[in-house]
């Protein structure tokens, strides 16, 4: 997937933004909270993840749990370019997804989410 690709993808999704933090990171949220983030040249990805697709990603070894983020069930690709785009585009709509239920109703109705 290109970094490219991977922010279209990020950014289709309802309510999504990017900021820019810790240096050049750049991350992606709903409703001020974080579903993805990559490096400044998006060559990394780190996401939210349900609990299953957490533990068959980091024991296949096609992830690792993200530093610091790994409690919370996200998992980091080191290498953006080697994924398959279809399938980066399915968890970064999960992705979106956990982290938007998680919101009120009254942020949700807001951002034109289903409440």
């Amino acid at each position: 997937m290109t970094p490219a690709a991977l922010e279209k993808a990020a950014m289709a999704l309802p309510g999504a933004t990017l900021s820019i933090q810790w240096g050049d990171d750049r991350v992606y949220k709903v409703g001020g909270k974080m579903f993805a983030a990559t490096d400044g040249a998006s060559s990394n990805l780190s996401m939210k993840m349900t609990d299953i697709a957490f533990e068959a990603l980091t024991e296949a070894g096609r992830g690792r749990p993200a530093p610091y983020m790994a409690r919370a069930k996200w998992v980091m690709f080191d290498d953006v370019s080697k994924l398959d785009a279809a399938e980066v585009t399915d968890w970064l709509a999960t992705a979106h997804k956990l982290v938007a239920e998680k919101l009120t109703k009254k942020q949700r109705a807001e951002l034109g989410l289903a409440v």
